[in-house]
């Protein structure tokens, strides 16, 4: 059998699609430094202090760039929570895989969620949330997110605990999150650290108690 030979037709499809491919990628690559700016600069610069000019210098993206991928700030701090929450279920998941079983998991699991919500990329998140008390449209944006980030992290400790009841599992957890992310405020606005370590370790006495059964 004689082998086909390609046509001049099949060699410029192939090139085609990988400038295509090419043009995709710089793309990507440009929406990502944009959107890893941003977050800087909320970490570093603060909500109001956040330009879409300082965005820019700092991605090494034109203005013109920018608008097209993002024609509005209020768009670009849309795909930003997007991009942030990715951020740090990533994080979570990553740290996940060292988690041990049983009664050891309900305090390392308390450190996993402290790290995840209240780490470093926790100030950018606090500055949307504030952003978002007087700004409908980014609130809108928020809002599924955030949930979509609980949920995830919920569902992942009910595969490391199939043994907790459902009920006592979720109560921990949310109570947790709550208690980090009002940690993690006290440490944006230079509360004692002492205290909160102290806070920390009560709280995960308490919850390991519900764990073994000792509180109801």
């Amino acid at each position: 059998m004689t082998a086909t030979r390609p046509t001049e037709t099949d060699a410029l499809a192939r090139t085609r699609d990988r400038g295509h491919r090419t043009q995709a990628e710089r793309r990507e690559r440009t929406r990502a430094a944009l959107l890893d700016a941003t977050i800087e600069c909320l970490t570093e610069l603060g909500y109001a202090r956040t330009s879409v000019q300082e965005i820019c210098a700092r991605a090494g993206v034109s203005k013109g760039a920018q608008q097209h991928h993002f024609t509005t700030k209020a768009e670009l701090m849309a795909a930003a929570v997007e991009h942030l929450t990715n951020r740090i279920q990533a994080e979570i998941l990553a740290a996940s895989g060292e988690l041990p079983e049983g009664p050891k998991l309900v305090e390392q699991g308390i450190d996993l969620i402290w790290q995840g919500f209240a780490g470093t990329l926790s100030a950018a998140v606090m500055e949307l949330w504030v952003a978002a008390r007087t700004d409908a449209e980014l609130a809108a944006a928020i809002k599924p997110v955030d949930k979509a980030l609980g949920r995830s992290t919920l569902e992942l400790f009910q595969t490391l605990a199939p043994e907790m009841p459902r009920r006592t599992l979720d109560t921990l957890y949310w109570l947790t999150v709550n208690l980090t992310r009002g940690l993690a405020l006290d440490a944006q606005i230079g509360g004692d650290a002492t205290r909160r370590n102290q806070l920390l370790t009560e709280w995960k006495r308490i919850a390991l108690a519900v764990y073994r059964g000792d509180v109801a």
